[in-house]
């Protein structure tokens, strides 16, 4: 064959500009990219594989000829136009949460439930970019030990909110540095009535706050993991912190095993040889995963595996991933190579 066609939407932003980044080095056979935006955004001019390309203004003709379209512009985009690609033949690759907890929907990490991709029809929604690394994380030792319960507590990146968050982060830092007033606009939620420093000041509230007291970013680590694992039985627990770092999201997980017998020793056998973890954990040379050094790569980096010194099989271990691309890009060109090469990267009949 010579090629998909292919489709990126929202291609001028923190994931979609990585999207290209990803393709680019992808496996995946392209015959052709053509990349859309809003309105605002079209007529920018973007470079794949050294050629200039203008940017569309996203329509539902867009997708006319396309094969596989991925998508990282919003909730409301996605859910008006991902319908529309898959009407006119495309794939749908999904960043946002518009379609993560449709039952009829896979939501798909490669290293935890490829199996998963065999039941799409035309659409795969893309998960939370904290749940990817803790799941990546932890599945090779569910598989090995199960697992009964999680409690992770993340560190979150501010370019999970976008560029406007990675500028406001850049000019409050400045503007405190050289003592001068800043008025924050973006962060914590920029549709929320306050917004508050970021800059040296940790947020403990990413997306909007649910009647239970839990933000809805705590709430998708909790149902998304339970899906991913299809396990409703596992008992999940999360605390969202932004706080002031570029890219990579780094987490705290504490978990405790359901069978006997895991060691720190053996879970860290387990993860030098899982799929998609680098271990980083020898603290007698000082090595752990740290988000400078995980900014740039695909893989999940995981340290710190020490047990519970209160509680039999419990374990706790640190992680850290670059949330715009294994919590992002990098997963969803990932999801769209291993359709192609199970031969699904089709809408089904």
């Amino acid at each position: 064959m010579n090629g998909y066609h292919v489709a990126v939407v929202g291609a001028t932003g923190a994931v979609g500009t990585r999207m290209i980044q990803m393709l680019e080095q992808s496996t995946l056979p392209i015959a052709s990219v053509k990349l859309l935006a809003s309105k605002r955004s079209a007529g920018k001019v973007l470079q794949f594989k050294g050629q200039d390309t203008v940017v569309e203004e996203l329509v539902p003709d867009s997708f006319k000829g396309i094969e596989l379209a991925l998508f990282s512009a919003g909730g409301g985009v996605s859910k008006k136009f991902a319908p529309e690609a898959v009407k006119r033949g495309a794939v749908v690759v999904d960043n946002t949460s518009a379609f993560r907890m449709d039952p009829a929907v896979p939501l798909v990490v490669p290293e935890v439930n490829e199996a998963a991709l065999a039941q799409h029809h035309g659409l795969i929604a893309n998960p939370n970019c904290p749940t990817i690394q803790m799941v990546v994380a932890l599945e090779p030792i569910r598989k090995a030990f199960g697992l009964k319960k999680i409690v992770v507590t993340t560190m979150q990146a501010v370019s999970g909110a976008g560029n406007r968050a990675i500028q406001e982060l850049r000019d409050e830092t400045q503007a405190v540095l050289d003592g001068q007033d800043y008025e924050p606009q973006v962060l914590p939620v920029a549709g929320a009535q306050k917004h508050y420093q970021i800059a040296f000041n940790p947020l403990a509230q990413i997306d909007v706050f649910e009647e239970d007291g839990y933000t809805h970013e705590e709430w998708k680590m909790i149902h998304e993991t339970k899906k991913i694992m299809a396990d409703q039985n596992i008992q999940v627990t999360a605390t969202c912190v932004r706080v002031p770092v570029a890219v990579a999201h780094s987490e705290s997980v504490w978990f405790e095993v359901s069978q006997k017998g895991a060691t720190a020793a053996k879970l860290r056998a387990i993860l030098q040889k899982a799929p998609g973890v680098v271990l980083e954990d020898d603290p007698e040379n000082q090595i752990f995963p740290q988000a400078v050094q995980a900014a740039g790569k695909k893989a999940t980096f995981v340290g710190r595996i020490r047990p519970d010194q209160e509680q039999a099989d419990a374990f706790h271990l640190y992680c850290v991933a670059d949330n715009l691309l294994k919590g992002a890009a990098w997963n969803s060109v990932q999801i769209a190579e291993r359709l192609h090469a199970l031969n699904l990267l089709r809408v089904p009949k």
